[in-house]
């Protein structure tokens, strides 16, 4: 058995966002300053994109719909 340990990656339109250390465990704070970067992240959806390359990869996509 082999035990392999992921780090976390956060992905908004293919672009790797920073992750500040102090905020690795809390989603919503790490929201609001990923949204700082980009502010359409406040109203994308977090999607769990599975493991990639060695690191667990969420992505925030864009809300595509209709206004309103």
């Amino acid at each position: 058995m082999q035990i392999n340990h992921l780090t976390r990656a956060y992905r908004y339109d293919g672009i790797d966002l920073p992750m500040p250390p102090h905020l690795a465990d809390d989603p919503d704070a790490l929201r609001a300053y990923h949204a700082t970067l980009y502010p359409a992240i406040l109203n994308a959806e977090m999607v769990d994109a599975g493991v990639i390359g060695g690191a667990h990869v969420t992505e925030y996509r864009r809300a595509v719909g209709t206004k309103g």
